[in-house]
């Protein structure tokens, strides 16, 4: 019987509901503390319809996962005159951009989370930029298991690999051999092989990482599985998306004379990682509780003493 029903009681005070029990219940998902700064998802490229599409849907994930996150996403400036951003809308702020409004507005520093798989050019800047604000910037999305899973599906998707090896079932296009494309140089190339040797334990075959922006690295990677015995190799591209150029992919598939998966794009698990990386760095942040308050359009509580407060 509710207490609510018995004149006189106290008002009511909510269970929390029992937990699923078993192996394979999903894990809870932790509480956000009140006042944790919010994630600022930095992107490797300026706003646009390809890298908005991509993103948004990213961040979309990334609340269903964690109810009461506050979440932005910060573009590379188009090069205006005094290098900020144009021709975007005031969602379509540059990294720089949010840091200084939150700044001002005193607001905890938000947690920057880079949209990469691994090392990347635009890193060093990033760093830099969010070291003047006192800002944390996460590590990279990858080596993960997730971004092998990621890669598997898209292979499978375009018809490269079995969904799993489970499902016994033959595929006549199925790669033997699978070069993981990556951008960011060697040190991007080197990052990829962790992620390779997941994949390659998931499609049993040979996996090796190539760099799409060092020529003629994807070549002589297609030449190497050639040499271990594999007669139609393929490319899984270890990119999300806005961090690499369509036309460097379109061009290693096409000099390579190799079928190619599509990006990882606003895949579930990739949404999922960046959640978790921003979950974990929040032990390291801590947050500040102010006793103003401010609300957003929705209702949210955005307010507290950032420590770049407005002097």
């Amino acid at each position: 019987m509710s207490t609510a029903a018995i004149p006189g009681a106290p008002l009511p005070v909510r269970t929390p509901g029992s937990r699923a029990r078993g192996r394979h219940r999903r894990p809870e998902r932790p509480e956000i503390p009140a006042g944790s700064p919010a994630l600022l998802l930095a992107v490797p490229a300026a706003a646009g319809p390809e890298s908005r599409s991509v993103v948004e849907e990213l961040l979309s994930i990334v609340r269903s996962e964690q109810n009461g996150v506050l979440t932005a996403a910060g573009y590379l400036p188009t090069g205006g005159a005094d290098g900020r951003q144009t021709g975007g809308t005031t969602a379509e702020r540059t990294v720089a951009e949010l840091l200084t409004e939150a700044a001002g507005a005193g607001l905890p520093t938000p947690v920057v989370v880079p949209l990469v798989p691994g090392p990347h050019g635009f890193l060093p800047e990033l760093h830099a930029l969010a070291a003047e604000y006192g800002a944390q910037v996460t590590d990279t999305l990858g080596p993960h298991p997730l971004l092998a899973e990621a890669v598997h599906v898209r292979l499978s998707e375009a018809g490269l690999a079995r969904a799993d090896r489970a499902r016994l079932f033959a595929i006549a296009t199925a790669a033997d051999g699978v070069v993981l494309t990556t951008v960011g140089g060697q040190p991007a190339a080197d990052a990829a092989g962790i992620t390779g040797m997941l994949l390659a334990a998931r499609l049993a075959v040979p996996v090796v990482a190539a760099a799409l922006d060092i020529p003629g690295s994807v070549a002589e990677a297609v030449a190497h599985l050639k040499e271990m015995g594999a007669h139609n190799p393929a490319l899984a591209p270890l990119v999300i998306g806005p961090e690499a150029d369509a036309e460097l992919l379109a061009a290693a598939a096409e000099e390579s004379g190799c079928p190619s998966a599509a990006p990882l794009g606003a895949y579930q698990a990739v949404g999922q990682l960046v959640a978790s990386t921003y979950l974990a760095a929040l032990p390291a942040v801590a947050p500040d509780f102010g006793a103003d308050e401010a609300e957003g359009a929705d209702g949210t509580d955005l307010r507290g003493n950032g420590r770049h407060a407005a002097q």
